[in-house]
């Protein structure tokens, strides 16, 4: 169980700091940064399933019409969450990234309400509401929405959601996904090369090993997840996931000196506030739970 929690507190850790690693590779275009994270993903993710044994899984999945439209969705959901985030890293927009993650939990609770014909308790509508307040709060006080934060947040939470209605784990579903894309990153990473104006050969060779490791950077952490998930609870992963944006917030004030105050402190209050409550409801709900396992 502590070596699950490891693993699944490495991924979000790891997660957090992404923009570090992103932010070396300023001056290359976030399309071409997105189309060799796709290639190179793909590559990593073969040896891994190679080694797993399961090449079928995906095999059968990529000759399966009602899987590949499943994915394909999944596969556009990840690359517009790519570019996004990638963009947010370029345009100095870190904090504002973290807001997003931070939204992620409220948006899978409105996911469920609306899409799954969920029933809210009463303090998740509460806590719905007060991440409502936070971004209105945006809207008011700086006059417009943050929309970036928003695109990442329901990117996310949409592919969380496929993801999780699909028969397929996080490893081999990111495969399949990365396989959907492959044809169209390489193509592009093709012309570009062509044209001269692709990145390898023409940035330093610190960068050229920074785009060639992405695949290990984007399925690494994953893995890891992957592999500690399954034995730990969902309360419990649900806690380690506010790790990833907390270590962008830092970041983004810390290190990068992203301006942080005013109307962004009001809008952090009322979705942290948000998040405390649908922490405490998940942890009775949990409790709940365990209470009626034991009674029968």
């Amino acid at each position: 169980m502590v070596g699950a929690g490891i693993a699944v507190g490495g991924a979000f850790l790891v997660w957090g700091v992404l923009p570090v690693y992103w932010k070396l590779l300023a001056g290359i275009q976030p399309l071409e940064i997105i189309a060799h994270r796709v290639v190179w993903s793909l590559v990593f993710l073969c040896i891994v399933m190679r080694l797993r044994g399961r090449l079928g899984l995906w095999r059968a999945a990529l000759v399966d019409g009602r899987q590949l439209v499943r994915h394909g969705l999944s596969a556009a959901l990840l690359g517009v969450n790519w570019l996004t985030f990638i963009y947010a890293m370029q345009t100095d927009r870190v904090i504002e990234s973290s807001l997003g993650y931070f939204l992620v939990p409220m948006c899978n609770v409105a996911l469920g309400f609306v899409i799954l014909g969920e029933r809210l308790r009463a303090l998740q509508w509460v806590a719905v509401a007060l991440a409502a307040v936070g971004v209105g709060v945006q809207l008011v006080r700086v006059g417009e929405l943050p929309w970036l934060a928003l695109v990442l947040a329901g990117t996310w939470a949409v592919y969380g959601l496929l993801s999780k209605k699909g028969p397929l784990g996080p490893v081999t579903g990111l495969g399949v996904e990365t396989a959907l894309l492959a044809p169209v990153a390489a193509g592009y990473l093709v012309w570009r090369g062509w044209t001269g104006e692709g990145a390898l050969g023409q940035v330093g060779w610190g960068q050229g090993i920074l785009l060639l490791a992405c695949g290990v950077v984007t399925a690494v952490p994953l893995v890891w997840f992957s592999s500690g998930a399954r034995l730990l609870s969902m309360a419990t992963i649900g806690l380690f996931q506010y790790l990833a944006p907390s270590v962008q917030l830092v970041l983004g004030v810390l290190l990068y000196r992203e301006p942080f105050g005013g109307s962004q402190v009001w809008a952090f209050g009322f979705i942290w506030a948000g998040l405390a409550l649908y922490s405490l409801d998940a942890f009775r709900a949990g409790r709940r739970m365990a209470k009626a396992v034991v009674a029968t």
